[in-house]
């Protein structure tokens, strides 16, 4: 499993070798205006088998410090959606955030792995740079950032993002080595935020989606698209795929849902241009590098929503932003949302079968609910604990105890033209960040989820002639 780290409660700043602690990085940047915190790097090994026994790190139905999570399984089989919150990640003002929805057959695997590891080798990138800075003498990032070319904030920033590099390139070779998990036709979105005193670090692939809530000059609740859901037919991404010798079109009977198909084959139609695992497609086009952006929080700003496509499919931007915002606790709106998304699916797709859905809501203001809020509903801490705690055990592999339904691999012909106002996405800091209009787009709004996978691939010995 070989990932690991080392974190510890210690905070000293050394650059010497002889015995003293091992200096840590210091995530008090000048710019953020943040004191030293106390959690740092240091002799602590954390590996994925002592993952459960971290603290402060959540990953089934429930609630932490300043966050709510909340997974339902839909009616295709096994629920494929992971989802995770990682709060005092490297240090007490850092938090981790991601969503991961798996396809193929051993779909809910992969996510699972990734909701495990990616954040490891997240640490493990990070120490390693604190490692090459200790052993060049440089004292801790604080000093190093001012040292260099550019403003703190943009040392900060390319930091960053080539961590999210680093990482997501180790996990997908993880995957493609595992002993036990074939990711050949099976594989994972991922949509992850790091967010750093008021800086928000954001790595993502695939169709899983983040946005903000957020007030407006009058005092009104907006909605800010934070990442752009990566589909096949993004001008960018088709034109990569193509070039990959990979192929880009929609099935007749479901126009909407632009897929990649094998250059000799029918198949796999996946519905995703990156992703990690999906092997058979990585040498036509789908890759599992991430999109990286920084967006500075706000005083207006709200919370983070993070969920994967079974919510999207069914509800705007916009609508998720009101639900979040309308709930009677802050600790009930991922199960609310999660609901409403389930409700949707029966009105607008009643022959449909419901997608997995996997939502994190991350409060800013670092707040939860007080006693009185619950007093008001009628509930205890405890009560709201135990209904967000349900249907969240994992057997051995990784697996719900739920009730398995076969998973549909039939494809789903469309009479609704429902469809809701788009959100232009905004995206601030990274240059690399920032599309083109017509590469700004969101998801396909009212657009049932069919499968991420349409059929596995059958590698036929004739080929067409070029």
């Amino acid at each position: 499993m070989g990932c690991s780290v080392s974190t510890s409660s210690r905070s000293t700043c050394s650059s010497g070798s002889h015995g003293e602690a091992v200096s840590p990085l210091c995530f008090e940047i000048g710019f953020c205006g943040t004191k030293r915190t106390k959690r740092t790097f240091s002799d602590h090994v954390i590996t994925l088998q002592n993952l459960p026994s971290v603290p402060n790190r959540i990953f089934t139905n429930g609630k932490s410090r300043t966050s709510c999570i909340f997974t339902q399984q839909g009616r295709k089989g096994i629920n494929q959606d992971a989802m995770i919150v990682w709060e005092d990640f490297m240090s007490e003002d850092v938090t981790f955030c991601g969503v991961f929805d798996g396809h193929g057959p051993q779909g809910h695997l992969v996510a699972r792995k990734v909701r495990d590891a990616l954040p490891l080798k997240l640490l493990s990138s990070m120490h390693s740079y604190q490692s090459r800075q200790n052993g060049s003498g440089g004292a801790c990032l604080k000093g190093n950032l001012k040292k260099s070319d550019g403003s703190p904030e943009d040392r900060l920033n390319c930091l960053w993002k080539e961590t999210f590099m680093k990482s997501y390139k180790a996990m997908d070779k993880e995957l493609r080595s595992h002993p036990n998990l074939d990711c050949f036709c099976s594989g994972s979105t991922a949509v992850t935020i790091v967010k750093q005193g008021p800086n928000l670090f954001m790595g993502y692939i695939g169709d899983s989606r983040a946005i903000m809530g957020s007030k407006d000059s009058n005092g009104s609740m907006v909605a800010i698209q934070l990442t752009v859901d990566l589909k096949p037919d993004l001008p960018r991404e088709a034109e990569r795929i193509k070039k990959c010798k990979g192929r880009v079109f929609a099935l007749q009977d479901e126009p909407e849902v632009p897929r990649v198909w094998l250059p000799f084959d029918d198949a796999p139609g996946l519905a995703m241009a990156r992703a990690f695992g999906d092997f058979c497609l990585k040498e036509y086009g789908v890759i599992s590098i991430p999109e990286f952006s920084h967006r500075l929080i706000t005083e207006r700003d709200q919370f983070i929503v993070l969920a994967s496509d079974g919510v999207w499919d069914v509800l705007s931007n916009e609508e998720v932003v009101e639900i979040v915002s309308l709930a009677p606790t802050r600790s009930s709106a991922a199960r609310i949302l999660v609901d409403s998304a389930a409700r949707e699916w029966k009105l607008k797709y009643p022959t449909s079968k419901m997608d997995d859905c996997a939502v994190v809501c991350l409060f800013l203001d670092g707040k939860m609910d007080t006693e009185s809020d619950y007093e008001e509903q009628g509930l205890s801490s405890a009560t709201v604990q135990s209904n967000h705690s349900g249907n969240a055990i994992e057997t051995d592999d990784g697996q719900k105890t739920e009730l398995y339904l076969p998973r549909n691999f039939t494809v789903r012909s469309s009479e609704e033209s429902d469809s809701y106002g788009r959100v232009a996405a905004e995206f601030e800091g990274n240059v690399d960040a920032v599309l083109t209009e017509d590469q700004n787009w969101s998801g396909l709004e009212g657009v049932t989820r069919v499968n991420s996978l349409v059929q596995l691939p059958r590698f036929s010995e004739e080929r067409p002639n070029p």
